[in-house]
């Protein structure tokens, strides 16, 4: 073959290369969760084509944060807002979303995202009074501590998702599948795993729990809280280990990112185990993803059962 020969049947090729080349690239799909439980289902349902970021840690207490600059500027490029409402954001929430300016994530639009929207709400007020505390009117949003929420909201996220970013739809379709066959099989584990607790007396530091009291019929006996987000003091306290003396609990729960001070206080006069739950992803080192979260959660609570 000649050279001139040779050079012609490489020019196909170069084509090719410089076709693929020129071929715009589909940028990632920007998520902000306000919680890490969500931003962790987000990643499972869209694996590679979300960019996911939490607006709030496992150490943070969700219901007060800042909308700090380095906050908004993400909000401001993000594609889809991903929360659990019910008022549990209501303290910085909206004014991340006016300050923003994005209209992709403001209510109503396909980009702003609800979890609690998708499940059935617990502990719903009948009246509304702030001098009793931070009271949610929808309900206890604190929906992440039962897994079987978490599958009813992954559910609406895909679909959701697909609206977002149809090009990609049957990928969000098919990822939830397989996300929810294996959610599905840990449920029952957890449940096989946790069935002993059933009954169990507890104590919590915050009202934080009702959802996995409600899954793995724990018995709630106290709350070192006087009302939801008001620290005790030492005459609440004090009442509080008066009445353990006549109705006993075997553990005491507070999340990671509560305070250990009056669980620790009680359990030293008490001699219950003062219990800290990761509470959502991050919580502690083996809570590094949603399984780990349930995984690490049960064995937690499991220290009870002797």
């Amino acid at each position: 073959m000649t050279k001139a020969l040779s050079k012609f049947a490489a020019l196909p090729l170069l084509l090719l290369t410089t076709s693929i080349l020129a071929t715009p690239v589909q940028a990632a799909i920007n998520i902000l969760a306000c919680e890490p439980e969500w931003g962790a289902l987000a990643q499972e349902i869209g694996g590679e084509l979300l960019s996911v970021s939490n607006a709030t840690s496992a150490l943070q207490d969700p219901h007060h944060i800042q909308a700090k600059p380095s906050l908004l500027a993400r909000a401001r490029s993000a594609d889809m807002l991903v929360c659990t409402g019910a008022e549990l954001e209501i303290g910085w929430l909206p004014i991340l979303l006016q300050q923003s300016g994005n209209p992709k994530i403001q209510p109503g639009k396909p980009g702003y995202f609800e979890a609690a929207r998708q499940v059935k709400m617990l502990e719903i007020p009948v009246r509304l009074d702030r001098a009793e505390g931070d009271v949610h009117a929808g309900g206890n949003p604190h929906i992440q501590t039962d897994p079987r929420n978490i599958g009813l909201v992954a559910a609406a996220l895909a679909k959701q998702l697909a609206e977002v970013d149809p090009v990609n739809a049957a990928t969000y379709r098919s990822r939830h599948a397989d996300f929810a066959t294996r959610w599905q099989a840990a449920i029952t584990r957890w449940e096989k795993q946790a069935a002993p607790l059933r009954g169990q007396a507890i104590v919590v530091q915050h009202n934080g729990f009702p959802y996995l009291e409600n899954w793995l019929g724990l018995k709630r006996v106290a709350t070192l809280e006087p009302k939801p987000g008001v620290e005790p003091n030492s005459g609440h306290l004090a009442a509080v280990l008066s009445d353990l003396q006549r109705q006993p609990a075997g553990l005491i729960l507070r999340a990671a990112y509560n305070s250990g001070r009056s669980s620790e206080w009680l359990s030293g006069r008490t001699a219950i185990p003062a219990i800290v739950l990761p509470y959502t992803v991050g919580g502690s080192d083996k809570a590094r993803d949603l399984f780990g979260l349930f995984d690490d959660t049960i064995a937690r609570l499991m220290v009870v059962i002797k």
